[in-house]
């Protein structure tokens, strides 16, 4: 028997707040069930595996993270829209390293179709409309700015920057400026 007020919900929200302390590879449904108070199998009711546990902690990031990046967004373009994303993402992976990690977890395409992860996309998509890209090189910039946003960030939060100067800060705000220089002088596909 489940202790009363376990749901799916509660469950998730549960194994991201653990993954934000243990990291996101640690969560367990038996780690859960541990928090919880309850006996493995009566968590099964409500989640798969841990692999489905996981997966439902992927999406309720790239939610909690769309959500952010949408409120950042409003009203902004150019480098200020750039900036606002990144620093929207660079915010919620010091706050939540966990579901920042479970955020970048990769999804079956029917699973990633029906989450937040297009709104992603269509974001930055958004963004680079301010940089008048035509639609193959929309799909490059947004490999670009991704790349250089999620491996700036994870860098950052391994501590590859604490050693050094100048602060990381102040990297990250020349890095905003070049990605914006780039994007608004995005070079011309050479033909073969």
């Amino acid at each position: 028997m489940v202790r009363a007020g376990v749901t799916p919900e509660r469950l998730v929200l549960a194994g991201a707040e653990l993954a934000d302390e243990i990291g996101f590879d640690a969560v367990t449904v038996s780690a859960l069930a541990r928090q919880f108070g309850v006996k493995v199998p009566s968590l099964y009711s409500h989640v798969r595996n841990s692999q489905d546990l996981k997966t439902r902690i992927t999406l309720l990031a790239l939610a909690e993270l769309a959500d952010r990046a949408a409120e950042a967004l409003a009203g902004r373009a150019g480098k200020d829209a750039l900036t606002a994303l990144g620093d929207t993402y660079r915010d919620y992976a010091r706050e939540h390293p966990g579901r920042y990690a479970a955020a970048r977890r990769r999804l079956d395409p029917q699973t990633a179709a029906a989450g937040a992860g297009p709104r992603h996309s269509r974001m930055t998509r958004a963004i680079l409309r301010g940089y008048d890209l035509g639609e193959t090189d929309q799909t490059h910039a947004v490999r670009l700015i991704g790349s250089t946003f999620h491996g700036y960030i994870s860098l950052e939060l391994a501590g590859a920057f604490d050693h050094s100067s100048p602060d990381a800060q102040r990297s990250w705000t020349r890095i905003m400026d070049g990605l914006d220089a780039l994007l608004r002088n995005w070079p011309a596909e050479e033909t073969a």
